[in-house]
Order: structure tokens, then C-alpha cells, then sequence
């Protein structure tokens, strides 16, 4: 077992600074907060922004764990990047980045919902996995709750495990604890498979709706109790036993510890950063921010 991982930034959280500010200052930004790991995604693959992180990779010493990609569109004239239409294209970026692993961000929407498509789904995703194993690209899953629904008694996310062979899975714990089980325990079973592991606090925050109209209030009420009361929380700012989960991941093989948090709440996404990169200085994790 690896005495430590390294911990980094899932770059969707900082999308909207790579549009304003570029690239190469989104990650020197990152460098001076502690940060010298990355998962690149929702970040167009330009061929401005991938020299902007080329050169910031060199200078300031950030690693590119993984980049992101479909695996084929929903429909034939979709727009974006697809392995089965661009795949020369993404192992290139891939390359350039010093990059060995893509990952494919969610279940496609016409699969959610029906075990035959998902499994027709990650069956071509196995074979996609194979044939970027030829380039030397793993090629990585990212679960959402929705992989939580049960067939016959059985996880979909369980099932496509046992259906694949050479995919790898990107757990995410904020999910797994969304979709009802214990995400320590949910990790343990996909030791040797999960390279990447997405660090995402799950928080309980409900403050009761402010209505003129009294017959607004009972929706916007149970609206706030049901929905919105759970939130995407910091790194050691919600309830997740976060020191127990990366301590188990390492141990069962991962290597990139990702900070994601899908939701701000009006906080500048680096401040959000700056939070859970001192709760995890302060969990003991200092050692684990540079490579």
C-alpha cells in the first residue's frame, strides 16, 4: 500500500474562473492555495486552454489526474467531444497533459432507469476501456445516487461491476451516501478499481422558506425539507467520516483524492477550496498536497 495519495480539485468548481481568468491562472491560483493535482472537466479542450495547463503544469508543478469525456453522443448531432467520434482527438489531449486516466462522468439520461440499456451502455464502455488500454489510458466511471436503484434485489451501480472488466470506477462518496449506503464500506468493495476517489461532503442545512403568500408556503416548505435541505458541503464541513474514507481508499488502491463540490452557495469557489484544504491539514493530510 502507498504511504499517501495526493489531493486535488475536480475543475468543474472552478469553470466559470477558467472562462473568465484562463487556464494557466486558474491553476498558478490553485499552486498558491496548495494545490498540485487536477481532474479536468465541464473545461472546453481548446487548444488555448490545454496550452494554458500545459504551461502551468510545467511551472507550478500540478498534476492532471484524469480528463473527462463521453462515451458516445444521444444523438448524431450532438454537439461536444465523443470517444466513438473524436477519440484520436481526446487521447492526444490526454497525452499532452502527461494524462493516463479519462473518466466518464455520468450514466447517459436515455440509460437511468432501465438495467438493459445500462448494462448495453457499460458493455461498450468496457470495450472503449480496452482499446484506450492500448494507449495507455485507464478509462474510469463516476457514480451518481441514480446507480442506487435496485434490480432484483441488486445496486445497478453493483451490478455494472460485475458486468465490467477492465473499467475503472471513480467513487464518489457524497452520492453513495445520497443513494443509502455507507460509503466506507461501499469503497472496500471495489478495491483494486477505483484509482480515483471524489472527496464531497454531504450536509444537512434547512432554513424555513420566507413567503408572502400563505398558500406558497406548504410547497416552498416541503420543497426546503425534502430537496434543498441537503446540500454539497466542504471537505470536514458536513457528516461524512471523511479521515475514515481516505484512509480506507488508500488502502483499497486510490491513488487522486479529489475535492468536488458541486454547489457553492454563494461562496467564491476558492474560498470553498480554502475550507476543506485546512480541514484536511488539519485531519493530517498536509503532506498530501504535492507530489
Amino acid at each position: 500500500m502507498a504511504e499517501k495519495g495526493l489531493i486535488g480539485v475536480q475543475m468543474m468548481m472552478l469553470k466559470e474562473k477558467v472562462a473568465g481568468e484562463g487556464a494557466y491562472e486558474t491553476f498558478k491560483r490553485l499552486a498558491e492555495l496548495g494545490y498540485h493535482c487536477v481532474e479536468v472537466s465541464q473545461i472546453p479542450m481548446t487548444a488555448e486552454n490545454i496550452a494554458g495547463m500545459q504551461k502551468a503544469a510545467k511551472e507550478f508543478g500540478v498534476k492532471v489526474a484524469a480528463c473527462s469525456a463521453a462515451l458516445e453522443p444521444a444523438s448524431p448531432d450532438a454537439p461536444g467531444e465523443y470517444l466513438t467520434r473524436d477519440f484520436d482527438k481526446i487521447v492526444s489531449d490526454c497525452k499532452a497533459l502527461d494524462c493516463d486516466m479519462l473518466r466518464i462522468g455520468m450514466l447517459p439520461m436515455h440509460c437511468m432507469g432501465s438495467r438493459e440499456k445500462a448494462l448495453d451502455f457499460v458493455k461498450r464502455a468496457d470495450e472503449m476501456a480496452e482499446r484506450l488500454g492500448e494507449q495507455g489510458i485507464d478509462l474510469y466511471y463516476h457514480n451518481h445516487h441514480v446507480e442506487f436503484v435496485k434490480y432484483d434485489g441488486e445496486y445497478l451501480m453493483d451490478i455494472i461491476r460485475e458486468n465490467t472488466k477492465k473499467l475503472g470506477f471513480e467513487l464518489d462518496v457524497h452520492w453513495i451516501q445520497r443513494g443509502g449506503e455507507n460509503p466506507v464500506r461501499y469503497i472496500e468493495k471495489f478495491a483494486g478499481r477505483i484509482r480515483l476517489l471524489h472527496l464531497k461532503d454531504y450536509r444537512i442545512s434547512f432554513t424555513p422558506p420566507t413567503v408572502t403568500d400563505p398558500k406558497e408556503f406548504g410547497p416552498a416548505f416541503f420543497r426546503a425539507f425534502h430537496v434543498e435541505s441537503v446540500q454539497f458541503a466542504e471537505v470536514g464541513e458536513g457528516s461524512l467520516p471523511m479521515k475514515e474514507i481516505i484512509d480506507t481508499g488508500l488502502k483499497c488502491g486510490s491513488e487522486y483524492f479529489l475535492i468536488e463540490q458541486d454547489q457553492q452557495y454563494g461562496r467564491d469557489p476558492y474560498d470553498c477550496l480554502i475550507t476543506s484544504r485546512d480541514n484536511l491539514i488539519r485531519m493530517g493530510y498536509q503532506d498530501w498536497f504535492t507530489l
